[in-house]
């Protein structure tokens, strides 16, 4: 176990000398299971295995906090010292599950890209567009359904218009902060087809519909009235003061379903039903 406080200066012990490249069967291989406990010895981060894959291992520390490290050689301490970790072996035994999507969905393996139905489903701006593409993206690519955003919903009505729905060309709007009394409410219910689905979730903004925990942070910050949300947050959070950078590292620490809030999930999943249904 490690504990609190890392020191560098480990003294003449095993790490000393080159060890980050050793001789062959020196270091030896750990399969990265779940609830391992290593340490990063380059940043001090200690953490508990909760996944492992292709592209690294993902270890979560005692305070909630996530972060992804590569499999590199002796890049990892155990018991103080230096492993390498290495992807678990499949268990032989028993069926095989099958393998799911992001969105916990089973995935279609060696799909082919489909022709775009004329169904859509339209969302306020590119974080929301990307954040869906990467949870729901490969269930969309089965269905043939195209995901765009508007920059806004202000003239959703104009919008819906212009797309001229009907029974074979559906449309699915997610609307952000969609609760009674809001402006985006009374947007809303100037829509009016039995061909357009729009529904919403309550938060302020897409990134709040991602899990405190999955970002490493105990609670989305609240912002005060007349201070722009995300520049509110990023500077509450210490995060500096650009968007974009502060987006990718919240969409880099969502990896499933499972990092998302409930209200967000359950509307998107109500939005594919609904434009893909016979």
């Amino acid at each position: 176990m490690c504990g609190s406080v890392r020191s560098k200066d480990y003294g003449n012990d095993v790490l000393a000398g080159d060890w980050r490249r050793p001789r062959k069967g020196q270091i030896p291989e750990i399969p990265a299971e779940r609830d391992l406990v290593v340490e990063d010895p380059d940043s001090g981060f200690c953490g508990a295995v909760v996944g492992c894959d292709k592209f690294g291992v993902t270890l979560e520390d005692r305070f909630g906090k996530r972060r992804v490290f590569p499999l590199a050689k002796a890049g990892f301490l155990l018991d103080g010292k230096p492993v390498t970790l290495v992807r678990p072996a499949q268990a032989p035994q028993g069926p095989r599950a099958p393998a799911r999507s992001a969105s916990g969905s089973i995935a279609v393996s060696g799909l082919r890209a489909r022709v775009a139905k004329e169904s859509r489903i339209y969302v306020e701006g590119v974080h929301d567009a990307e954040l869906v593409e990467k949870i729901w993206g490969h269930d969309l690519r089965v269905e043939g359904v195209v995901v765009e955003y508007l920059e806004g919903v202000d003239d959703l009505p104009a919008i819906v218009e212009e797309f001229a729905p009907g029974p074979e060309r559906r449309l699915g709007v997610l609307v952000d902060h969609l609760v009674e009394g809001s402006k985006e409410s009374r947007i809303a219910a100037r829509v009016r087809s039995p061909h357009v689905l729009v529904t919403g979730h309550p938060f302020v903004d897409i990134w709040q519909a991602v899990k405190p925990r999955a970002v490493g942070i105990r609670a989305w910050p609240n912002v005060p009235r007349g201070v722009p949300w995300k520049e509110g947050v990023l500077a509450a959070l210490g995060w500096g003061d650009d968007v974009g950078e502060g987006w990718r590292r919240i969409l880099g620490s969502v990896n499933s379903y499972t990092d998302l809030e409930p209200e967000l999930l359950g509307r998107v999943e109500e939005i594919i039903d609904f434009v893909t249904a016979p």
